[in-house]
C-alpha cells in the first residue's frame, strides 16, 4: 500500500503538468472560438444592418409607387363621376399618356356624330371590294413606285445605351401628378411612329394568301389564328416607346414581294386613335381597324390594353373575322431588366360560318411556366371543339386533335402538381422580375401540325432596337419616294428621322418643337371653332360586330395629294 502510495505521488506532478496543458488547450480554443464568434456577430450585425437599410428603401419605394399609383387611380374615378379639371385637358397638355375616362369620354363624343346606320355601312362595304380594283387601275403603276426596289438591312445608326438612364428618376419627381404630365425623353423611343409599328401586323402576310388558298373552314380558321398570334410576335423585347403620332400623320407601305399594300392615319388626338386599312394586291383580301392603347401604371409595369376592333376579309370566300389583340404588359420599369408579356383571351369570330377560336395568352406565372405560352381551341356554333391550338407568340403554334390535346394537358397537369409538393415554396409572392421558362421551345404533341413559325431576327437586332428585318425597312425613304408620298407620311417626321440617325438631341428638340407645334394649331381650331376633318377614314359602325370603328374613305392611291395639313 504504501509503495502504491509512493508511486502516486511520483505520477502526480505528471498528472498536474498534463491538466495545465489540456486547461491552457481549452483557454485557447475558447478564445479562438469566442472571437470567431464574436467575428460572427459583427458580420451579422452588418449583414443586418444592410438588410434593414434595403428594406428601408424598399419601404420608402414601394409607399411612394402606391402613392402615385393610388393617387392616379383616384383621379381616374373623380373624371368618372364629374367634368375633369380643366389643368388636365388643358390645350397645352399633349397625350403621351390619357386617363380611361378621357379617352371614354372622347369615345363617346365621337360616336354622338357618327352619320352611317349599321344598313348603310354595310351596302358601303359591299362597294368597297369594287373599288379596290378600280383604284388599282387608276393609280397601279403609281400606287406601287414608291421608290424602293432593294430594302435595306441595317439602320443609319445602332441604339443608345439606356444603361445611363433612369424611369424611376423622371417618375419619382411626379409622385402625385397626373399620368398626362410625364414627359418621356426620346431615348426612350424607338425610331419609329405608332403608325409604323401597328403595320408589323403584315409582316407574316403569307398566312393570309394561305388562308384564302383553302376550301376547308376550319384550315382558313387555323392560318387566321397564327396569322392573328404572329401579329404580336414582333413586340417581344420591343421595349423602345414608338413615337405617338400627331394629328393627320399617315403612313404607307407598299410590299410586292409580299402581296399587299397599307394606308394609316392619325384620326383622333384625344384619345389617340389610329386607322389602318391593307388589302391584297390581287384582290383577295381586305384588312382593317382601328386601335387606340389603352394604358394602365402600376407601379412597377405598365399595361397597355389595346382597344378596337381588328378585321379580316377573306373575299374569294366571302367570309369575315373579327378579334382584339390580348393586353400587353411592360414590366420593370422601375428597376431591373425590362421585360414583356402579352395575356388575355383573344376570341376570332367567323361571322359566316358562325365558327370561334379562343386563344389563351398565359401569363407567366409565379414560377415562369407559362410564359409566352398560347393554347385554345376552334369550336363550331355548337361550342363543339373542332381542333386544339398551342405555342408560344414569341415562337410558334401547332394545331393538334382536341382529345388528343386534353390527354397531353391532364398528363401534363398531373407532372405538374408532382413537382410542386417535390418543392418547398419559400414565397408565394409574384416578382417583377422576368422568370425563365422551363423550355426555350415549345413540346410538340404527337400528331401535331406547324401553321406558323417566327423567322429569325437579323445578327444586328440588339443593337438596332431588337427590330425584325421588316420593321427595319419601315422607315426607309429615298428621293424617288419622297416625290411620291403626301408630306404627312411619318417617313418625313424629322425627329424620327434624327433618332434613326443617331443625333439624339436634334431628336428631342424636334420632338418638342412638333408637339408644340400641334398645340398651337388645336389652339387656333379652338379660337375659330373648326372641327378637325379625317381625311382617309370615317367614322361609323364595323359592319360585322357594330363596335364603333374607322372605316377607309378610299381615293388614297389616286395620288391626289391636296389641302393636307403642315403637321411637321
Amino acid at each position: 500500500m504504501i509503495k502504491e502510495c509512493d508511486v502516486a505521488e511520483e505520477m502526480f506532478p505528471s498528472f498536474l503538468q498534463k491538466v495545465e496543458v489540456v486547461s491552457e488547450a481549452s483557454r485557447e480554443t475558447c478564445v479562438a472560438l469566442s472571437d470567431c464568434l464574436n467575428l460572427f456577430t459583427k458580420q451579422e450585425r452588418v449583414k443586418n444592418f444592410k438588410l434593414e437599410q434595403e428594406q428601408e428603401k424598399n419601404k420608402i419605394l414601394s409607399e411612394a409607387l402606391e402613392t402615385l399609383a393610388t393617387e392616379h387611380h383616384e383621379l381616374q374615378q373623380s373624371l368618372v363621376k364629374g367634368s375633369p379639371p380643366t389643368s388636365i385637358l388643358s390645350e397645352d397638355e399633349f397625350y403621351d399618356a390619357l386617363s380611361d375616362s378621357e379617352s371614354e369620354g372622347s369615345l363617346s363624343r365621337l360616336e354622338a356624330v357618327t352619320a352611317h346606320s349599321f344598313e348603310e355601312e354595310g351596302e358601303h362595304l359591299g362597294s368597297r371590294r369594287h373599288r379596290m380594283s378600280e383604284e388599282k387601275d387608276c393609280g397601279g403603276g403609281d400606287a406601287l413606285s414608291n421608290g424602293i426596289k432593294k430594302h435595306r438591312t441595317s439602320l443609319p445608326s445602332p441604339m443608345f445605351s439606356r444603361n445611363d438612364f433612369s424611369i424611376w428618376s423622371i417618375l419619382r419627381k411626379c409622385i402625385g401628378m397626373e399620368l398626362s404630365k410625364i414627359t418621356m425623353p426620346v431615348i426612350f423611343n424607338e425610331p419609329l411612329s405608332f403608325l409604323q409599328r401597328l403595320t408589323e401586323y403584315m409582316e407574316h402576310t403569307y398566312l393570309i394568301h394561305k388562308a384564302s388558298s383553302l376550301s376547308d373552314p376550319v384550315e382558313r380558321m387555323q392560318c387566321v389564328a397564327a396569322f392573328a398570334v404572329s401579329a404580336v410576335a414582333s413586340q417581344w423585347e420591343r421595349t423602345g416607346k414608338p413615337f405617338n403620332p400627331l394629328l393627320g400623320e399617315t403612313y404607307e407601305l407598299v410590299r410586292d414581294d409580299l402581296g399587299f399594300r397599307l394606308i394609316s392615319e392619325q384620326v383622333s388626338h384625344h384619345p389617340p386613335i389610329s386607322a389602318f386599312h391593307a388589302e391584297g394586291l390581287n384582290n383577295d383580301f381586305i384588312f382593317h381597324g382601328s386601335i387606340y392603347p389603352k394604358l394602365k401604371f402600376w407601379g412597377k409595369s405598365v399595361e397597355a390594353e389595346p382597344k378596337g376592333t381588328i378585321t379580316l376579309e377573306l373575299l374569294e370566300h366571302n367570309e369575315a373575322y373579327t378579334w382584339t389583340n390580348p393586353t400587353c404588359c411592360v414590366h420593370n420599369i422601375i428597376v431591373g431588366k425590362l421585360w414583356i408579356e402579352q395575356y388575355g383571351n383573344v376570341e376570332i369570330i367567323n361571322h359566316k360560318t358562325g365558327d370561334k377560336c379562343v386563344l389563351n395568352f398565359k401569363p407567366c406565372g409565379l414560377f415562369g411556366k407559362e410564359l409566352h405560352k398560347v393554347e385554345g381551341y376552334i369550336q363550331d356554333k355548337s361550342k363543339k371543339k373542332l381542333c386544339a391550338l398551342y405555342g408560344k407568340w414569341t415562337e410558334c403554334l401547332y394545331s393538334v386533335d382536341p382529345a388528343t390535346f386534353d390527354a397531353y394537358k391532364k398528363n401534363d397537369k398531373k407532372n405538374t402538381e408532382e413537382k410542386k409538393n417535390s418543392k418547398q415554396m419559400s414565397t408565394s409572392e409574384e416578382s417583377d422580375e422576368m422568370p425563365m421558362p422551363d423550355s426555350e421551345s415549345v413540346f410538340i404533341i404527337p400528331g401535331s401540325v406547324l401553321l406558323w413559325r417566327i423567322a429569325p431576327r437579323p445578327p444586328n437586332s440588339a443593337q438596332m432596337y431588337n427590330f425584325t428585318s421588316f420593321a427595319m425597312v419601315l422607315n426607309e425613304v429615298d428621293k424617288d419616294m419622297e416625290s411620291v408620298i403626301p408630306k404627312t407620311d411619318c417617313r418625313l417626321r424629322p425627329d424620327i428621322r434624327a433618332m434613326e440617325n443617331g443625333e439624339i438631341d436634334q431628336a428631342s428638340e424636334e420632338k418638342k418643337r412638333l408637339e408644340e407645334k400641334q398645340r398651337a394649331a388645336r389652339k387656333n381650331r379652338s379660337k375659330s371653332e373648326e372641327d378637325w376633318k379625317t381625311r382617309w377614314f370615317h367614322q361609323g359602325p364595323n359592319p360585322y360586330n357594330g363596335a364603333q370603328d374607322w372605316i377607309y374613305s378610299g381615293s388614297y392611291w389616286d395620288r391626289n395629294y391636296f389641302n393636307l395639313p403642315d403637321i411637321y
